[in-house]
């Protein structure tokens, strides 16, 4: 049996996580889970290109597309994200008459 070098088990694992989280970038529900699923592809492509001793690219993945373009989707996903529904609202005896009514009623 023949022994498998570490790079190409470090190629292995890498890869595997990249196809998984490109996957769950596509797969997600939640535009903030597909974000952050979208960080961990884009950080494991920048180590694809330190195994090929490719630094400067590495360091420029990191820079601008994890750096810029991920601090940009998470700030257009924090802006852009709604409030819940009062339909769906897991509380629904609290209403801002009632809000009004326990913060006024120690004055006397």
């Amino acid at each position: 049996m023949a022994v498998v070098p570490f790079e190409m088990l470090a190629f292995l694992l890498f890869a595997l996580l990249t196809i998984g989280a490109s996957l769950g970038v596509v797969l997600a529900r939640d535009v903030w889970h597909s974000a952050l699923l979208l960080g961990a592809a884009l950080l494991s492509v920048a180590i694809h290109y330190v195994m090929l001793r490719a630094e400067f690219l590495a360091v420029m993945q990191v820079l601008v597309y994890v750096g810029g373009v991920l601090v940009l989707i998470t700030f257009a996903v924090m802006l852009v994200r709604r409030d819940p529904d009062p339909d769906t609202d897991p509380t629904p005896d609290r209403t801002p008459d009632a809000d009004v009514d326990a913060d006024t009623e120690g004055m006397g």
